[in-house]
């Protein structure tokens, strides 16, 4: 079998172009004091605006075969760090509140979604739904990295306001993620759509307890089986061994729950909970390699999701578009208010899990265009108010998140950066 060197340089060229174009926008974003997974985003944005008029060639096809491969290798990677970074004591300290997070504001988001888009679309209710649960989810990418770099810099600590957002996200996209496939398989017909509505819904529910169930085992017994090589063997494994054995499990569990339709993503950070929770000397060396991983994952993961931003299939949506995002928003808004309520959070520390709960662009992205392709009515209308909500939400949260924490999260000082009175 030959390879036509050409298409080799024009891949390899691509990837050089996307991770030094990625780094370079991710600093000038830096100098501006904007996020710099917003320069990122916005130099994906970029090469797609200028492919769509004609005055970039197209990515290359090979590229564009591994891109959604590429795009999962950093999801893994972020989850990975998120349960290597939730401590038991936290969860059982924020546990309420954490679980009410993780649904709530995304039910609430769905709802909302669903009863305008009826309005302004003149949808029935199973087309308005499905756009609801692509709305709902908001984006790990975004959040868990963002609550990450503020605990490691001790912001809300006494309250663990990050390990809240941190927990509640990533079980919200879950099952946003969950929810889309059964509504989405009652139109493609691999769901049961017998029976009277009651029994859809106790069914539809069964269905998300069974993926969630099933998508945790594994992550359970992954997690105990690398626990016990990672105990046995601690000297003779070295930490970059130990990372790709973790890598190469959660990679596994994440294709089989492709396949199967299972929560695979909780189960990768059940992993790294468990590692956490029974050897925390592990769990601090994975947790700093997987740092240093990060850094170009987050290049790519970015970069591919300004790519997948067609600006002309954004405006497409229009002030329908709009209206309905932001009546999803004002919802999770009032959602996350009512998940708040158990917690010991003040008004300022509420507010900022609101806007933690902002940003959308990984889900979006990636199921934007299902339903279209699925042949499902409105399916246009679908992937143009998805694409319209990474151009809003992605930006503003990541604003939101960057600007607020300073002034809504109050910071505890180690012993060392104490604070001292200077003397007259």
């Amino acid at each position: 079998m030959s390879i036509n060197p050409d298409i080799s340089m024009t891949f390899e060229l691509a990837v050089v172009a996307v991770l030094i174009g990625g780094y370079i926008s991710a600093k000038a974003a830096g100098k501006a004091k904007l996020p710099p997974v917003l320069g990122m985003t916005l130099f994906g944005v970029t090469i797609s605006l200028l492919q769509g008029r004609g005055l970039l060639g197209a990515t290359p096809p090979l590229l564009e075969d591994i891109i959604p491969s590429l795009k999962s290798l950093a999801l893994v990677v972020i989850l990975l760090r998120a349960g290597l970074g939730i401590h038991l004591r936290t969860l059982k300290k924020i546990g309420l509140s954490a679980v009410l997070l993780s649904f709530v504001p995304m039910l609430m988001e769905a709802l909302a979604v669903t009863a305008v888009s009826m309005v302004l679309f003149s949808w029935d209710a199973g087309q308005a739904l499905l756009l609801g649960f692509l709305l709902a989810a908001v984006s790990p990418a975004v959040v868990v990295p963002s609550m990450l770099e503020l605990k490691e810099k001790r912001y809300g600590e006494k309250n663990d306001v990050p390990t809240l957002v941190l927990a509640g996200a990533s079980l919200d996209d879950v099952l946003a993620i969950s929810l889309f496939t059964i509504v989405l398989h009652g139109f493609t017909g691999e769901g049961s759509s017998a029976g009277s509505p009651i029994q859809t819904v106790l069914m539809a529910l069964g269905d998300v307890g069974l993926s969630l169930t099933l998508g945790i085992l594994p992550g359970i017994a992954a997690g105990l089986i690398l626990l016990w090589l990672f105990r046995r063997y601690h000297q003779s494994i070295r930490a970059t061994e130990k990372t790709l054995l973790l890598l190469g499990s959660a990679l596994a569990l994440f294709s089989v729950g492709q396949s199967a339709h299972t929560a695979a993503l909780l189960g990768i950070m059940t992993m790294g909970f468990i590692l956490l929770r029974y050897h925390p000397p592990a769990a601090r060396e994975l947790g700093a390699k997987l740092g240093k991983a990060w850094i170009f994952a987050e290049i790519l993961l970015f970069v591919f999701i300004g790519m997948a931003v067609d600006i002309d299939i954004a405006l497409d949506a229009g002030l329908r578009g709009l209206i309905i995002i932001a009546a999803g928003l004002a919802a999770r808004a009032l959602g996350v208010l009512i998940s708040c309520i158990p917690s010991p959070l003040n008004w300022k520390e509420r507010l900022f899990v609101i806007v933690s709960y902002i940003p959308k662009a990984t889900v979006q992205a990636a199921l934007g265009a299902v339903p279209l392709a699925a042949g499902i009515p409105g399916g246009e209308q679908m992937l143009a108010t998805a694409v319209l909500a990474i151009v809003v939400t992605a930006p503003l949260g990541l604003l939101g998140i960057r600007s607020l924490s300073p002034r809504l999260l109050d910071i505890t000082f180690s012993p060392q950066q104490e604070p001292r009175e200077e003397k007259p």
